[in-house]
């Protein structure tokens, strides 16, 4: 008998979308509840709201891009943006939590940080990602920011071998920033006592990062509360390949 697609695959496949900034506090809310769905309900991630909203000291200083089903209002992607100006407002970059980013600090006029980025899990398609990254790519070029950095997580399901095999992997892909930009985890993931021969598959936040032409930073931290291993990762936009600055930057 031949198998069909549901008629909710089939919506999802014929479904529009819509990318913006957040320009209220409900809208903030909006990306914070599909945040918590994400992070906690799916991923497992010990939150610190009960609320069935994710959210910390730095939403109030970020720009929060959504993603919309355009039919059904529902914002289906999210990423938050910090801004160099918001970042000092805020005491520094969110990932500081995580690494020393001492080596990046003289890029800060012009390095915006992204992070909390997430999909539905209807809608981890193509489609969402790229209107996320060209939301992003847009906002940089419009105020003249030249870098980019942000944490891409890969779960610890597994006890973190699956990381430590991808960031060998990375390694061997010649994927490691110039010592320059070197960043060091307050929380190293403990990657001798991992393996690190397993066969991966790449995470789409990680692959995607890499196809634009990110540098990873240094070896991945530990994050205990999402039971994460984050990577940071740098994209200079001048390092964007040719192809995907014209899809995103129209140029």
């Amino acid at each position: 008998m031949l198998q069909t697609r549901s008629t909710a695959a089939l919506h999802r496949e014929k479904a529009t979308f819509c990318c913006s900034l957040a320009r209220t506090p409900s809208e903030v809310i909006e990306a914070q509840r599909l945040r918590y769905k994400v992070f906690a309900e799916e991923m497992g991630a010990r939150l610190k709201g009960h609320d069935g909203l994710d959210r910390d000291g730095f939403d109030a200083f970020c720009d929060h891009l959504l993603v919309r089903e355009a039919k059904s209002g529902e914002v289906v992607g999210t990423y938050r943006i910090l801004s160099p100006a918001m970042a000092q407002e805020a005491g520094g970059y969110y990932s500081a939590g995580e690494f020393d980013l001492s080596r990046l600090l003289h890029l800060a006029p012009g390095m915006v940080e992204v992070g909390r980025s997430c999909v539905h899990a209807d809608y981890r398609n193509g489609t969402t990602i790229s209107l996320l990254w060209a939301g992003l790519a847009k906002y940089m070029q419009a105020n003249g920011y030249d870098h980019l950095i942000g944490c891409a997580s890969i779960g610890m399901g597994d006890g973190g071998h699956h990381a430590a095999s991808l960031y060998a992997s990375l390694l061997q892909q010649g994927r490691l920033s110039p010592p320059e930009y070197r960043v060091f985890p307050h929380c190293p993931l403990p990657i001798s006592a991992l393996r690190s021969d397993q066969k991966i598959n790449c995470p789409p936040l990680v692959k995607g990062y890499m196809r634009l032409g990110a540098y990873v930073c240094g070896e991945p931290a530990w994050d205990p509360d999402f039971n994460t291993a984050d990577l940071l990762v740098m994209l200079p936009l001048a390092r964007m390949s040719q192809r995907y600055a014209a899809h995103f930057l129209g140029h």
